[in-house]
């Protein structure tokens, strides 16, 4: 079957290592269901897994994809959550001190079939296209849980977004709007900041300036090139979620600040299979859609990883089957 795979790993190019071909259809455990794959959508993830990050050379090749929507043997539309729990494993799966991610311990979602367990299906929406549903499983999972789950702020609050443009952080723009809060954000880029304001921002500053009065949240998936940042914007009391650290993961810790000001630092990481299901029903009711910033056939992957690799995409990368 067709695949998008890690044949080797490096830290220093990590492109080096992708493929694109066939590769033989995978052994899986019997109680797994097999999805034909419709669309795939690219993450962060899939670069460090070609860093070697969660990725050991004993895995190897390894199909790439946490992402995907497709059609179960069933005939059924789906939505393929990526969270791997335990067998035995009950309630929250991000909980689960032994679970991983599609394309960590099982081939991915970037190949004409995926196989995962039953309980990882979640209907797709009759008003989503594949594409749109593409994207929802790990960057818009993430944002929906740090919004609705981990952060203390209500609807009316102030909150900033660190980092305008990836697929995090368009969704957490996208979501925090429709859920009425207002929302500000940072980039570098002036031409993503004028994006971010399009999606319905409602300020956007350049990375690091003084912001007109703190806010009540901070979103941050940065790490040590925003960190401080994030503290300093925040009101007594304030919270920022945190759930990557895509610039280093070890900034100042600015403990003073934190325990003088009453701050939280909030942790979170990709979402339930519950979440996924609400996820896609906000969006049937809300109608607010993902930003697609490109789709590729599967065949033409790795110009998707090399956008996303300079740092050009804004949005979501998405790779459509075919199927």
């Amino acid at each position: 079957m067709r695949a998008v795979y890690a044949e080797s790993l490096s830290a220093q190019s990590p492109l080096d290592g992708l493929r694109v071909g066939e590769l033989p259809e995978p052994k899986h455990p019997g109680e797994f269901r097999r999805v034909r794959v419709r669309a795939s959508a690219l993450n962060h993830h899939d670069l460090w897994s070609l860093r070697g990050v969660g990725l050991g050379q004993d895995k190897l090749p390894m199909i790439l994809g946490c992402d995907g929507a497709g059609v179960d043997d069933d005939g059924n539309e789906v939505l393929i959550h990526s969270v791997i729990s335990s067998p035995d494993w009950q309630g929250d799966e991000t909980l689960d001190p032994r679970r991983s991610l599609l394309s960590e311990l099982h081939p991915g979602t970037m190949a004409d079939y995926v196989w995962v367990p039953a309980r990882n299906l979640v209907p797709k929406p009759s008003g989503l296209s594949f594409e749109e549903a593409a994207c929802l499983p790990t960057s818009w999972l993430t944002a929906y849980r740090m919004l609705f789950t981990t952060s203390p702020a209500a609807p009316g609050s102030t909150v900033l977004v660190q980092g305008a443009g990836g697929g995090v952080s368009t969704a957490l723009i996208l979501l925090a709007g429709a859920a009425g809060y207002r929302v500000w954000v940072t980039s570098r880029s002036e031409a993503k900041r004028e994006l971010a304001l399009k999606l319905g921002a409602h300020d956007a500053f350049d990375a690091g300036a003084r912001l007109p009065e703190r806010v009540d949240v901070v979103f941050d998936s940065v790490g040590e090139a925003t960190w401080a940042h994030s503290l300093k914007a925040l009101k007594p009391g304030g919270a920022v979620v945190t759930c990557g650290a895509t610039s280093g993961p070890s900034p100042s810790a600015d403990l003073n600040r934190v325990f003088f000001l009453q701050l939280r630092v909030l942790g979170s990481t990709m979402g339930s299979r519950d979440e996924l299901q609400r996820l896609a029903e906000f969006l049937a009711v809300t109608g607010v859609r993902p930003i697609i910033d490109s789709v590729y056939p599967l065949e033409d992957a790795r110009t998707g990883f090399e956008r996303m690799a300079k740092g050009e995409v804004f949005g979501k990368v998405i790779f459509n089957h075919g199927n």
